[in-house]
């Protein structure tokens, strides 16, 4: 039986960035779509998890890119529309008892596109 992953989320003037809460995991598997998320992947134990997110609005699924460390699984995906805040990650308004809001990253933007270009060319260097 599959179930999904613990997610958190927070919100970037370019990007926006989910985090899979999955320890050791492995076969992994991201597919970034224009509106659509879908991860899977299996923990140390085997179970399987899955996410399918239907997203708030449009992406650039070229432009979008996963990392794994030990502890998750974290994409980022750059927006169509930049610096529109998104006020939630779903296309529905409903929050899935799985999804929070990441608020130990969750800034406000004031000067913030220096922090976020240093962070994304840290993950592209992974």
């Amino acid at each position: 039986p599959r179930q999904p992953a613990k997610t958190l989320w927070y919100d970037r003037p370019r990007y926006v960035y989910l985090e899979f809460c999955v320890e050791d995991s492995t076969d992994v598997k991201v597919v970034i779509e224009d509106q659509r998320l879908v991860f899977s992947c299996r923990n140390a134990d085997g179970v399987e998890f899955y996410n399918e997110i239907n997203l708030y609005a449009r992406v650039n699924s070229k432009d979008s890119r996963e990392k794994r460390s030990d502890r998750s699984i974290t994409c980022f995906m750059r927006k169509w529309k930049e610096k529109v805040a998104w006020p939630r990650i779903t296309k529905e308004n409903i929050k899935p008892a799985w999804l929070s809001v990441d608020f130990d990253n969750w800034r406000d933007w004031e000067g913030d596109e220096e922090v976020e270009r240093a962070m994304v060319e840290q993950y592209a260097e992974v």
